[in-house]
């Protein structure tokens, strides 16, 4: 799920200060600790050969962010595809290898102790 900027509900808007809400945007129920995360990455990086070897071959933790800059497409475990680009909100469930499209910078906040381990093991597939 992502939403872009522009389509997150207009809750209040009053000279000089604009709330957009969007509910329902993932459930974090049970996760624990929360990290939050500054990712910079360049066009072409693509995750499926970091994320062999993790269950189904892919990121099985769930993130929200925020794509500062850039383009990335992520795929799901049935083949399903989705972008998010520049001023997004996104949510990505379990289950999911990501593709930069183009030089992004972005801002996520993931279940510490799943992400963690997510974050290992690509550092050990890419010798540190």
């Amino acid at each position: 799920m992502h939403v872009a900027k522009d389509q997150v509900d207009t809750r209040m808007q009053i000279p000089g200060a604009v709330i957009r809400q969007r509910k329902d945007f993932g459930d974090a129920t049970g996760l624990g600790k929360i990290s939050g995360e500054y990712f910079t990455l360049a066009a072409g990086v693509d995750t499926t050969p970091l994320f062999q070897g993790l269950e189904g071959n892919l990121c099985q933790c769930p993130h929200w962010g925020f794509v500062l800059k850039g383009e990335i497409t992520t795929t799901d475990a049935q083949g399903g595809q989705e972008t998010v680009k520049t001023n997004d909100l996104f949510y990505w469930p379990p289950g999911h290898n990501v593709r930069i499209d183009a030089d992004a910078e972005l801002i996520m906040f993931s279940p510490q102790h799943e992400h963690s381990h997510v974050i290992d093991h690509m550092i050990e597939k890419t010798g540190g």
